[in-house]
């Protein structure tokens, strides 16, 4: 753990010096936070484990296929690290918090030289068959250059929620259903 807080404390100070090199005021990198909030109909104890990198693997669709570096054989836990393409890109995950009992988790990937996302989840049981999910994007520019970028995800995190029970009601109707 205190190696991904050094970790994550040295990321903070590269993009301020990255910012900060850049003509002008650090203030022309973007710093944005969307949250949205969505039902999962299942109990926790289904629904938690489908918002680890392995368990959203059944929901998310092809294009979400982490790469393990670490831990091998691959796993949910905290202090996981593993990639993702995107497009011609390739995102670096760190599982930063798993903690199922405290019902959160928490990752920050980067997409060098344009951004760094933390990505803060968050479960709260309704009843037991019902369970409310928060999530959190922090995206913050490393560059001017990643300001584009920045905007546009976080636009369309404003639609997420709305996908993901989507996504996520139709994953748990097929196990459901046994196929």
């Amino acid at each position: 753990m205190k190696s991904i807080l050094m970790l994550l404390a040295v990321t903070g100070l590269a993009a301020t010096a990255c910012c900060q090199m850049i003509p002008g005021p650090p203030e022309s990198c973007l710093h944005i936070s969307t949250s949205f909030d969505f039902i999962v109909h299942a109990p926790y104890g289904l629904a938690a484990p489908l918002f680890g990198p392995i368990g959203e693997h059944a929901w998310a669709g092809e294009e979400w296929d982490p790469k393990f570096i670490y831990p091998q054989p691959p796993s949910d836990v905290e202090g996981a690290v593993f990639t993702v393409h995107d497009g011609p890109l390739t995102k670096v995950w760190v599982t930063t918090l798993f903690d199922l009992e405290a019902r959160h988790i928490q990752y920050v990937y980067f997409l060098p030289g344009l951004l760094v996302t933390t990505i803060d989840v968050r479960f709260k049981i309704i009843d037991a068959g019902t369970t409310r999910v928060n999530v959190v994007y922090t995206r913050t520019a490393l560059t001017p250059q990643g300001n584009e970028r920045v905007a546009r995800m976080s636009e369309n995190d404003r639609k997420a929620g709305t996908e993901w029970q989507e996504a996520i009601d139709n994953y748990l109707t097929k196990i459901k259903s046994g196929h």
